[in-house]
């Protein structure tokens, strides 16, 4: 692995090993299939949150290089829109074996840019590599409808047809899953897009339009803008003309923001938000199990998930059994840089996350709370937080209606299940909940109480290509993955006709 000199131009650094040399990656725009600078000829640099240091830096886009990339887009489209569906869905099928051969790579370069551990990247890698799959698979199934009208006068004809040029916008927790689960339905649905990439994260997003280049997606089918001003950028990107859809993921704040500027132009919308999401552990619950599913939960990429249990929610009868076996668990956890095969919890992306972090911890034991384990940021180089457990965390702690974004479990004792329903749905989110119980007649029961989009039941996990993810309130509008996720992409043309 090498981090030094700048890109080399018109170089390629995806490799089938797990060797990534910075001077060969692609860090331009891509802009109808040509690598190029910005037009603001400037750069900026892409950061190593385990290290603090600079890995290398990337074409800064401007106003003008989003118009481009929009314009690129919308000459490409008519010519993708038309494309056979099993050619679409060949081209998703080569990029799935492409990125399968490349785990490693993709993998390394993930853990560089993001911190997160190798471990956290492989499964990123192969849960980001099943949406080209999924999708492949769904391109050839994209059926339309034939009825008689009620009254029998006339046949209804629904044809689905591509929406057209949408912008794509993701976050850097996890750089290539976020664009994949845009870019396969978007792709498969025959939509031409453009892709801006959080600045945090780059790279990847980078490597993946590169790999879609060489599965065959055509000139101007996937273009990438990066940029340090995403706000203007974003902005002209919705303002062009030929754009017709936003697929976002991000804060809830971000998220209200970008509504409001597409409601201008009555653009489609696809938000997955911020979430606040309660693991509930009932009296009856089998706690080993219990304890596996917090550890996926929680500490997946370090705590920082939309998906990522938020507060613990823990029956009083195995409260206090429960919070010294996690107590156990997230204090035994080795802290270190996200390449190092031994680290088990890798950095926070920046300094102002550990701040966030700190901030929450602060108040909530100052509010009353106690840490059984961690509790103070490390002292080395890099973003590193300690996997922290807080107990007897008050009801008005900061920590149980904030996003946390890091590895902190504040646990929260209830006694009856009105009340555990009530805190859980006590929050402006809606994405995500876990329950935990032996007795699953009432779990089921209980996934109909609780607001939420997803529900683990006896599951830490519910990320899964096949499956709708998306959630309620302010967690977002539409579905991404599944059927679903394809459909986000598609609009009903309905045709009346006799015969």
């Amino acid at each position: 692995m090498t981090s030094s000199a700048e890109p080399v131009p018109g170089g390629t650094g995806v490799k089938e090993d797990a060797t990534v040399d910075l001077a060969t990656l692609r860090t331009d725009l891509l802009v109808g299939g040509t690598w190029r600078p910005s037009s603001t000829a400037r750069r900026f640099p892409v950061v190593n949150p385990s290290t603090g240091e600079t890995l290398t830096t990337v074409a800064d886009g401007g106003v003008d290089d989003a118009v481009a990339a929009v314009t690129a887009a919308h000459t490409a489209a008519a010519g993708w829109a038309t494309t056979p569906p099993r050619t679409r869905a060949e081209i998703l099928r080569h990029a799935f074996d492409l990125m399968t051969r490349r785990a490693e790579w993709f993998a390394t370069l993930i853990s560089l840019e993001n911190g997160k551990t190798l471990d956290d990247a492989r499964s990123e890698v192969a849960y980001a590599a099943e949406f080209f799959r999924w999708y492949a698979e769904e391109a050839v199934r994209i059926r339309g409808e034939l009825a008689l009208a009620p009254s029998g006068a006339n046949r209804m004809l629904v044809d689905y047809q591509p929406v057209g040029v949408a912008v794509l916008v993701t976050p850097w927790n996890f750089p290539a899953a976020m664009a994949t689960r845009k870019l396969a339905p978007a792709l498969a649905a025959g939509c031409t897009v453009v892709l801006k990439p959080a600045e945090e994260t780059p790279l990847t997003a980078l490597a993946v339009a590169e790999l879609l280049g060489e599965a065959g997606v055509p000139d101007g089918v996937v273009n990438v803008v990066t940029t340090s001003e995403p706000g203007a950028v974003v902005s002209a990107l919705l303002d062009a003309e030929p754009t017709r859809m936003l697929s976002f993921t991000g804060s809830t704040e971000v998220g209200r923001s970008l509504l409001r500027t597409a409601g201008d132009r009555v653009l489609r919308c696809a938000m997955e938000l911020g979430g606040n999401a309660p693991f509930i552990i009932l009296d009856d619950a089998d706690l080993d199990e219990a304890l596996e599913g917090a550890m996926i939960a929680k500490m997946r990429n370090g705590g920082q998930a939309c998906t990522a249990a938020n507060r613990f929610l823990v029956q009083a009868g195995v409260y206090e059994e429960f919070a010294q076996r996690l107590t156990d668990r997230l204090g035994r956890l080795v802290v270190g840089p996200g390449t190092d095969p031994r680290s088990q919890c890798g950095p926070l992306i920046d300094e102002r996350a550990v701040a966030k972090v700190e901030r929450l911890v602060d108040d909530a034991v100052d509010k009353g709370a106690r840490i059984l384990t961690g509790g103070r940021r490390l002292d080395r180089p890099g973003f590193f937080y300690p996997p922290t457990v807080l107990v007897d965390v008050p009801a008005d702690a900061a920590v149980l209606h904030e996003e946390v974004f890091g590895p902190v479990a504040p646990l929260v004792r209830f006694d009856d299940l009105d009340t555990m329903i009530a805190t859980a749905n006590d929050t402006a989110y809606g994405l995500v909940s876990y329950l935990y119980t032996r007795d699953v007649r009432r779990g089921l029961a209980l996934t109909r109480r609780l607001e939420a989009g997803m529900v683990g039941l006896n599951r830490g996990l519910v990320s899964d290509p096949a499956a709708p993810f998306g959630g309620v309130k302010q967690s977002g509008l539409g579905r991404e993955g599944s059927h679903e996720g394809l459909f986000e992409y598609l609009e009903a043309k309905y045709i009346a006709t006799s015969w």
